[in-house]
């Protein structure tokens, strides 16, 4: 019975993300005949040009950004809440998101230090130097995972590395002008249109990688479970895993944040909705279906952020933040049942 509850969840979650994939395609304020665009998918010319244009270069786009950004999030959640044995933990408690905030804070804001970094950044530069900060982090964190034993022990130092950028981010706030703190505020809101597909190929390649490095890591993951001491009894290197471990996470949330900004809750609440679907802990079914439901999730925020019928778009984080926050709500409250 268990096993049959589980391949209908599993359909479901399949299911799921095709629907949510063809309405991402479907919905926008341009009016587009579905027939149209499954010609536009598969290689034949619509009625209309420019229906073409808008589902390849603009819908299609944006929704495989959602797709790989969304199961990037959610595998690197997954890693963070084993790792830290905490159900709170998040990709972001690096503190990558804060790393990148802060060199896209400079860029965006960098007159009220007195000097102009960039005179006119574009998409590109701030794409570029968001990628910079997640990486100076990276390169902090790795190393001071070298010197500390303790999880919770890099779990603080993560939590104040974000403290003290958030801290010069708010002074450069202070600071500046109220068209520098728009553009930064902007950033902030997180976006998932707007990549190109070279951009695309990029974070596509950033999750392959990121991915394979999870599943290396699923005996190491499985292990983390129950305890450090059990992991190191089957014979698991705990400072090449953790490193291992680490390392994919930045990877995949340094580029999510670098393309996208910084998107919160997906992967928070992700792992925990695919585990209550499919109800295990094994990291080897957990991966995949916790991509997908990522990916899904994902998508029908972008489909609320749209506001279907109307011209309005709102911020992706709004409503990705909606729906998490009551989801880490309620594993606040499920207390003892979740954190042990």
């Amino acid at each position: 019975m268990i096993a049959g509850n589980k391949k209908q969840h599993k359909l479901f979650l399949q299911g799921l993300l095709i629907l949510a994939f063809l309405l991402n395609l479907y919905l926008g304020s341009v009016s587009i005949p579905l027939v149209e665009i499954l010609k536009v998918l598969s290689f034949q010319e619509p009625d209309n040009a420019i229906w073409g244009k808008i589902v390849l270069d603009f819908r299609l786009s944006k929704a495989t950004t959602c797709v790989l950004g969304g199961a990037a999030l959610s595998i690197s959640g997954l890693q963070m809440q084993t790792l830290f044995r905490n159900p709170l933990a998040g990709p972001d408690v690096l503190g990558l998101s804060s790393g990148a905030s802060l060199a896209v804070s400079l860029v965006l804001m960098s007159g009220a230090t007195g000097f102009t970094l960039f005179l006119n950044p574009g998409p590109l530069g701030v794409a570029i130097a968001a990628s910079i900060g997640s990486l100076v982090v990276m390169m902090a964190v790795l190393g001071i995972s070298t010197k500390v034993k303790s999880s919770t022990s890099l779990l603080i130092v993560g939590l104040m590395i974000g403290a003290a950028t958030s801290s010069i981010v708010s002074v450069l706030q202070f600071m500046s002008g109220a068209d520098q703190q728009q553009a930064f505020l902007i950033w902030t809101f997180g976006s998932v249109g707007g990549l190109n597909w070279n951009e695309i190929s990029i974070l596509a390649i950033l999750l392959l990688i990121g991915t394979l490095g999870a599943v290396l890591s699923i005996k190491s993951l499985n292990a983390w479970l129950l305890g450090d001491h059990y992991a190191t009894n089957l014979g698991i290197n705990l400072k090449s895993a953790k490193l291992r471990i680490i390392l994919t996470t930045c990877l995949m949330t340094g580029a999510v944040t670098a393309f996208c900004g910084p998107i919160a809750f997906v992967g928070i609440a992700v792992p925990h909705i695919t585990k209550l679907f499919l109800n295990t802990s094994e990291h080897k079914v957990l991966i995949p279906w916790v991509a997908i439901m990522g990916a899904t999730l994902l998508l029908l925020c972008d489909i609320i952020a749209q506001l279907p019928g109307s011209a309005h778009v709102l911020p992706i984080n709004a409503i990705t933040a909606l729906i998490g926050a009551p989801i880490v709500i309620w594993i606040i409250l499920r207390g003892n049942k979740v954190i042990s």
